[in-house]
């Protein structure tokens, strides 16, 4: 299934001002570091480099189905409703510049994963809601200033985030992913099968260094952008990728990819390296109002509902399959 090109055409424009896209900028070290905003700055900040310590990738098994779909929810919990004021209305604050998660429709009606989970988490709560745009860089500070209630969109946590604000817990995750050339699609991907082969990776980024550390026999192939990094593989200068899995799920469901391609290996988090995932995030004062958010988005989870809306903005799941997992 291809993705809607308008969508693609958004993506293209903001891949161009970012490199890769979301996760540029964190500085690792022994102990984890607060990660990076998930909508990267474009200063191009490298991380530190890590000593190419061989450490193989522990899979477990969170709560994903086989279609790829995640639940970051754990089904045995039971998180307690919260009532929210009778005649209270919220203002949800995105931006239109983030697709699938958060950007402008056709009809320039804001849209997109976040919005649609927050028009959701609305309705199951009873509560009133407007959606209302603002440019990314401004969501915090118009939040902060009572401009809104609620912000749907694209950050991860960082100091500023969980010191100053009242959190939900991640409705989304972001993978990275490796792919391959469809005729190379059986390769395995464990150290010792990926010893030699040439992996194509944008340089000084987050998903280079986490290459390093965890396939240190891997040949790297570097590229100065994604752009770059695709075009190598499609070509044949590298027999895989390594990057963000969003980015590449777009991709391998647009025109561009020519079909030419696939993931293979399974999705990996690194919370050091890939940030913690996103929440809706409100003020600390409406701590209870993100806990009957928790309360809600279980809900939906529960009932299918985000199943369904994932389905709608994610027709290649950057996910599936989803088990290893790296804390």
């Amino acid at each position: 299934m291809l993705f809607p090109q308008f969508i693609i055409s958004r993506l293209h424009a903001i891949l161009a001002r970012i490199a890769p896209v979301l996760v540029l900028g964190l500085v690792l070290s022994a102990a984890p570091p607060p990660p990076a905003a998930a909508q990267a700055q474009p200063d191009g900040t490298a991380p530190a480099r890590v000593s190419p310590t061989p450490v193989s990738p522990a899979p477990v098994s969170p709560a994903f189905t086989e279609t790829g779909i995640p639940g970051f929810w754990d089904p045995r919990a039971r998180v307690e409703p919260v009532e929210i004021p009778s005649g209270r209305s919220l203002r949800i604050l995105t931006s239109d510049d983030f697709p699938p998660l958060h950007f402008g429709g056709p009809d320039a009606v804001p849209t997109g994963f976040s919005v649609e989970l927050a028009r959701l988490v609305c309705e199951a709560l009873q509560v009133p809601c407007t959606i209302q745009v603002r440019s990314f860089s401004t969501l915090l500070d118009a939040l902060e200033a009572g401009e809104g209630d609620v912000v749907a969109a694209a950050l991860a946590g960082d100091a500023r985030l969980h010191g100053g604000f009242a959190v939900t817990l991640p409705y989304f995750r972001f993978p990275a992913r490796f792919i391959a050339r469809a005729e190379d699609a059986a390769v395995a991907i464990t150290a010792a099968d990926l010893a030699n082969r040439r992996i194509s990776v944008v340089s000084d980024t987050a998903h280079a260094a986490w290459l390093e550390r965890h396939f240190p026999d891997a040949v790297p192939v570097p590229a100065p952008n994604a752009a770059i990094a695709r075009s190598d593989l499609q070509r044949g200068a590298s027999d895989l990728l390594f990057g963000d899995g969003l980015s590449l799920a777009l991709w391998l469901g647009g025109r561009a990819s020519q079909e030419c391609c696939v993931f293979v290996g399974e999705p990996y988090f690194d919370d050091r390296y890939f940030g913690e995932g996103i929440g809706f995030v409100m003020r600390t004062e409406d701590v209870r109002l993100a806990r009957a958010f928790d309360h809600a988005l279980h809900r939906i989870w529960e009932d299918g509902a985000y199943a369904r809306t994932w389905l709608a903005f994610f027709p290649i799941s950057p996910l599936e399959p989803a088990r290893a997992l790296i804390r």
